[in-house]
C-alpha cells in the first residue's frame, strides 16, 4: 500500500488548496499508523472483520509430510483437502453432514488449507506452526497425528492466542494442560487402553481362556510412553500381570533383541503402540523369528495405515487393533458410505482411522468458524466452546462432537478391528460388531 508524505497533499490535490499545519499533519500521521496497524493485525487474526464473499478463510494444518510417516501424511493431507472441497462447494455435499458447506454465516467465503510438513520431528512442528500463525496468517491451526508434535505446536498455538483443533493425536496429557485455544475431537489414550482391557475380560468369557499375561511394545515418544504408563496402571487396576514391558526407540532399525525378550516371557497378548515402519519391522521379525501370541493388540495408527497391509499382505492378517472408524459401520450411519465413496474417488484409497479423522478435524472446524461469522481468535474459540454435533452430522461412530471445559470431546467412542480378508472389520462392542473374532491368531504357515 502506497501512502503520501504527511508533508504533502494527496495525490490529485493542488497544492494550493489550503496550507498544512501541525494538527493536520499529526493527524494523517496518527490514520497511517491505525492503517498499519489494523492492517497487521487482522493478518494475525486479531480484530478481523467479517469475511467478505471474495474473503479466502486461511487454516493451518501441520502433518508429517515427509520423512518415515510420509505415506500417512499424505493420507490425512487427501482427507483435510477433501473436506475443503466438500466445505467450498466444489463437490456435492451429502446430505447431513456437518462441515460448513458453503460457509453461509461467511458470506460464502472459501477455506484455503496451508499445509505445514513436521516430518514427524517436535522442533519442526513448532517452527512450522510459527510459520503458519506470523507468515502465512492462518485463522486456526489443525493437526499434527504424531502427540509429541501436536504438544509443541499445540504451545505455539497457545502462545499467540490461535485455535488448535487436533483430530488424531491420543495421548491423554493433551487435554490435561488446561490450554485456551486447544481442542481435540478424537477420543484419548485412557479410553482406549480402558477398552482393551474390557474387551480381554469380554474374550474370557466369551472363549473360556485366561488372557492375564501381557506383553507391552511400544514405542518411545510421549505417545508410546504415555500408553505404556497407561497399561501399568490399568493392568494393576484390572489384575493382569505384564509379561514383559519394553519401550524401544521410535524409527529403530532393527528389533530383534527385544522379539526374543518378548518371545521368551511367553504372553497371551501383545499390546503394541508403533507408527507405520514400526509396525511393519515389527511383523517382519515376528515371523523372522516365529513369535505369535494368542492376540496382537494394536494402538492404531502404523497398522491402520493403508500402507501397512499393502506392504504385509497375509501377514499382515488377524491384527486386532483400537479404531475409530469402520467401514462396515456405514450400515448404521450412511455418511460413512457416502464421504468415503468421495475419498476413494479423489485418492484411490479408502478412509482409514487416522484419515477419517482428520476429515473430521477439518469439517468440525469450518463448521465453527462459519458459526463464529468472523476470523478472529476469540469468535472462533467461542464458536468451538459452543460446538454440539450430533451423531447424524458426523462419519464418525461416535455420540456427537461436544468439547468440555479442556477441550476434549466427551462424545468421542473407540471399535475395536481386526484384519479378516484384507480388510478391517468391527468385532467389538459385540452389539455392533460385523465379523466374530478370529482367535487365536493363526500359525504364520498356516494362513
Amino acid at each position: 500500500m502506497r501512502f503520501a508524505d504527511a508533508n504533502s497533499e494527496p495525490t490529485g490535490t493542488p497544492s494550493t488548496s489550503r496550507p498544512v499545519t501541525r494538527r493536520r499533519t499529526m493527524a494523517r500521521l496518527l490514520g497511517v499508523a491505525a492503517l498499519l496497524a489494523t492492517t497487521a493485525l487482522g493478518g494475525l487474526g486479531i480484530g478481523a472483520a467479517p469475511a467478505r464473499a471474495e474473503d479466502e478463510i486461511r487454516i493451518g494444518v501441520i502433518y508429517p509430510l515427509t520423512g518415515a510417516a510420509a505415506s500417512t501424511g499424505v493420507e490425512l493431507k487427501a482427507a483435510a483437502e477433501l473436506a475443503a472441497a466438500i466445505i467450498n462447494k466444489e463437490i456435492p455435499a451429502p446430505a447431513g453432514l456437518v462441515a460448513g458447506v458453503g460457509m453461509p454465516h461467511m458470506k460464502g467465503a472459501k477455506i484455503r488449507l496451508v499445509f505445514g510438513d513436521h516430518q514427524g520431528n517436535p522442533q519442526v512442528g513448532a517452527t512450522e506452526a510459527e510459520r503458519l500463525i506470523t507468515s502465512e496468517k492462518v485463522a486456526a491451526l489443525a493437526g499434527a497425528y504424531f502427540s509429541n508434535v501436536t504438544a509443541t505446536a499445540s504451545q505455539v498455538a497457545e502462545r499467540y492466542g490461535v485455535p488448535f483443533l487436533n483430530g488424531e493425536s491420543s495421548s491423554a496429557t493433551l487435554t490435561q494442560r488446561h490450554f485456551k485455544w486447544f481442542f481435540r475431537t478424537t477420543p484419548h489414550d485412557d479410553l482406549f487402553v480402558t477398552n482393551f482391557f474390557t474387551f480381554l475380560e469380554d474374550m474370557e468369557k466369551k472363549t473360556g481362556d485366561k488372557l492375564r499375561t501381557v506383553g507391552l511394545f511400544n514405542e518411545n515418544t510421549l505417545w508410546g510412553n504415555e500408553t505404556t504408563k497407561l497399561q501399568v496402571k490399568l493392568a494393576a487396576d484390572r489384575k493382569f500381570d505384564i509379561a514383559e514391558k519394553i519401550v524401544y526407540p521410535a524409527k529403530t532399525t532393527q528389533m530383534t533383541s527385544e522379539v526374543q525378550r518378548l518371545k521368551a516371557s511367553k504372553p497371551a497378548v501383545i499390546m503394541q503402540s508403533s507408527y507405520l515402519g514400526d509396525a511393519i519391522l515389527s511383523m517382519k521379525t515376528y515371523k523372522e523369528l516365529g513369535f505369535l501370541p494368542k492376540m496382537l493388540l494394536a494402538n492404531d495408527a502404523g497398522f491402520n495405515d493403508s500402507e501397512f497391509l499393502k506392504t504385509m499382505g497375509k501377514d499382515g492378517e488377524f491384527v486386532i487393533s483400537r479404531e475409530v472408524w469402520a467401514l462396515d459401520q456405514a450400515d448404521r450411519n450412511p455418511l460413512i458410505r457416502q464421504v468415503n465413496d468421495l475419498m476413494k474417488q479423489r485418492s484411490g484409497v479408502d478412509f482409514n482411522g487416522n484419515s477419517a479423522r482428520a476429515f473430521t478435524a477439518i469439517a468440525v472446524l469450518a463448521d465453527a468458524i462459519d458459526r463464529a461469522g468472523a476470523t478472529t481468535p476469540d469468535a472462533i474459540r467461542k464458536a468451538l466452546q459452543e460446538t454440539d454435533i450430533p451423531a447424524t452430522g458426523l462419519i464418525m461412530p461416535w455420540k456427537g462432537v461436544k468439547f468440555d471445559a479442556d477441550g476434549q470431546n466427551e462424545l468421542g467412542q473407540g471399535l475395536i478391528v481386526q484384519v479378516q480378508n484384507g480388510q478391517y472389520a468391527t468385532v467389538w462392542p459385540f452389539d455392533v460388531a460385523t465379523k466374530p473374532v478370529v482367535y487365536p491368531m493363526p500359525a504364520w504357515d498356516g494362513r
